[in-house]
């Protein structure tokens, strides 16, 4: 079973939702047997691949409001990620235009690499605050991950991969997606958001139940009590 994810790296809520789908998967039964696909999405394409504007001034320009007002903003996001174990830190976090980002994290598909560059690429950008659209940044996570800087650098310094990036995001449009996160299980349901617990647990038992998925036994107690190979616990 595949489950589909539109996410953009500077998306507070798409790290949020990563880990609600992989706590749903991991407590469902069926991890294993769930291929997760991710997807590229830009929410903001215009945004200066050397911007050194932090978040909140960032987000007083686009919604038109103070600095003050737009670090409020973020105090529920920070929360509600600290309730999974995600300490976010608005404070050091500055605008970054996510393009490179994801045609490298393309490439690193193609190594096998491309879902540990995504959780470093969101780790880096969500706790530490790294300009993740600057290519000093990227190619240092690129390593850290096991790449080639070399050949990251000769991406960076190219359009490959633009076509990929571009394929998601018009397939994303395809079928009605206007924000991220956004998750497609299985082609039959469709999660926008990070939504309740809940529902991603609900919805991934449904679809892996659908599917046909048989799943993992789920032990409880300790291993006491038992005989093998002649040898009991006594």
């Amino acid at each position: 079973m595949k489950v589909e994810v539109w996410s953009d790296y500077v998306c507070p809520f798409c790290y949020i939702g990563k880990r609600q789908l992989e706590k749903a998967i991991k407590d469902s039964g069926y991890e294993g047997q769930i291929e997760v696909e991710l997807k590229s999405f830009l929410l903001d394409p215009t945004t200066p691949i050397d911007s050194d504007q932090s978040i909140y001034a960032a987000l007083a320009k686009k919604y038109n409001v103070s600095e003050e007002q737009a670090k409020n903003m973020t105090k529920n996001i920070a929360e509600r990620a600290k309730e999974i174990g995600l300490n976010y830190n608005f404070d050091i976090m500055k605008e970054a235009n996510t393009n490179a980002a994801h045609r490298l994290a393309k490439w690193a598909e193609t190594k096998g690499k491309g879902a540990e560059l995504s959780e470093q690429l969101l780790q880096a950008y969500f706790l530490e605050g790294a300009a993740i659209g600057k290519g000093e940044i990227l190619l240092n996570l690129v390593e850290k991950v096991g790449l080639s800087r070399l050949e990251a650098e000769e991406i960076l310094n190219s359009n490959q991969f633009e076509e990929d990036v571009e394929r998601d995001i018009m397939e994303a449009q395809s079928i009605g997606v206007r924000g991220v996160p956004f998750f497609v299980i299985d082609n039959k349901y469709g999660i926008s958001g990070a939504q309740p617990q809940e529902l991603f647990d609900q919805t991934i038992s449904k679809a892996a139940s659908e599917a046909g998925l048989k799943p993992k036994l789920k032990m409880v107690g300790d291993n006491g009590a038992t005989c093998t190979d002649g040898q009991c616990d006594l």
